[in-house]
């Protein structure tokens, strides 16, 4: 089969938790990446950076641009705008990317769960540009969105000229804003993880092209806890990572920039995660999807409505610190039916001896629905024949 071969990309190589964005101070333990040009150690889904070196300095970032394509793609399957199944026809366009790729061939039909597959594993240029097409209708209105998408995030050090990452004039990132990029994912997109944390998979599975993929980031499978997330290399961007692991309630994200190898690469971003896991552990104060409050409603499907963190609340701290009591405080913000498991409804205030000390979103346990005339009708009619609706004489 001519299709059954190895992908080695040029980019080779919640269960979370929400806390105050902290900037720290550049560490002066830069010797854990001596090789790299920047790079930052972040605390997953809350921003404290716990150790940077020139973490915005704006440098190449090859194929982690696709990062901000993967929020975009994610994005668009959430809201309906397209589905895993559905079947696109590759384009002239597409086809003839080079660089990275999965191999596409004009009007070839191939899923949207292939295309994300080959983005996540192999950082294929084409099937970025396909998904590119299909969500935009070309390249550059989609390059567009990511810019904007980039500037929704507050990000300042970050300009895309193009999708895949390719080495243009104007096209750069830094470490801090690939980190913050990386967390967006995570954070709001976690089924990410479902794709980056796979080694190997298949392509074209049930078709005589069967097409073999190798996760261009060997951390998955030989770093623990290791599970995502996106490689890089360009002849500008030299050889980068953007790496995450989770360990007992913790994750971190691990970034480096511009590294001259891929072995070096990979040790270093493994010396970042070292250091976090081994300095800091998480005081976790609720689960996700633990009921923090419920609340009657009337006229819709559920009886009563649930209010649960949108993630695990935890405080990170140095394990050589002593532990704390924690208070927690909800909020409901006044809203409307319908709402969706997921939608921002309050927020949940976490306090150290009445100091506030972070703040986290709150949605609902399960998704509701206002009730029509007819289906109120008809629950009418049904708590009239159980009991349950009592007239009352005076």
């Amino acid at each position: 089969m001519k299709y059954l071969i190895f992908v080695f990309s040029f980019s080779f190589l919640l269960s979370n938790l929400f806390i105050i964005p902290v900037v720290a101070e550049e560490s002066d333990e830069t010797e854990l990446i001596p090789g790299a040009i920047s790079g930052v150690l972040m605390e997953a889904n809350s921003g404290k950076i716990v150790f940077s070196k020139e973490m915005n300095k704006e440098v190449s970032v090859a194929s982690m641009t696709k990062m901000v394509a993967q929020i975009l793609i994610l994005d668009a399957i959430r809201n309906e705008k397209i589905s895993w199944d559905d079947i696109v026809t590759v384009s002239q366009n597409a086809s003839d990317m080079g660089g990275s790729q999965i191999y596409l061939s004009v009007g070839e039909k191939i899923s949207i769960r292939d295309l994300f597959k080959g983005i996540s594993m192999a950082s294929a240029n084409d099937a970025t540009v396909q998904m590119a097409e299909v969500l935009a209708g070309s390249e550059a209105a989609f390059v567009r969105q990511m810019n904007k998408k980039v500037k929704e995030l507050g990000l300042k050090h970050t300009t895309f000229k193009n999708c895949t990452g390719l080495d243009e004039e104007g096209h750069y990132s830094s470490a801090y804003d690939m980190a913050m990029i990386a967390r967006e994912l995570i954070v709001n997109y976690p089924e990410i993880l479902e794709f980056s944390s796979v080694y190997e998979d298949y392509l074209r599975q049930d078709t005589a092209n069967k097409f073999w993929l190798v996760n261009t980031n060997k951390l998955v499978r030989f770093y623990e806890g290791a599970d995502g997330l996106k490689t890089g290399h360009t002849d500008a961007a030299k050889y980068c990572l953007a790496a995450t692991a989770k360990k007992n309630n913790l994750r971190f994200i691990a970034v480096v920039l511009g590294e001259e190898d891929s072995n070096v690469r990979n040790q270093e971003v493994m010396n970042l995660l070292d250091y976090g896991f081994n300095h800091y552990q998480m005081d976790l104060i609720k689960s996700k999807n633990e009921v923090l409050k419920t609340q009657p409603l009337d006229k819709a499907n559920k009886e009563y409505i649930s209010f649960v963190p949108i993630s695990d609340i935890g405080v990170l701290k140095e394990k050589s610190s002593d532990k704390k009591n924690y208070t927690y405080e909800v909020k409901v913000e006044k809203f409307q039916l319908p709402i969706k498991k997921g939608d921002i409804v309050g927020k949940v205030i976490i306090k150290e001896q009445n100091k506030k000390i972070t703040t986290v979103p709150l949605t609902v346990s399960e998704s509701v629905s206002q009730l029509s005339f007819l289906q109120l009708l008809g629950k009418s009619i049904t708590d009239l024949v159980s009991g349950k609706f009592m007239f009352s004489f005076n």
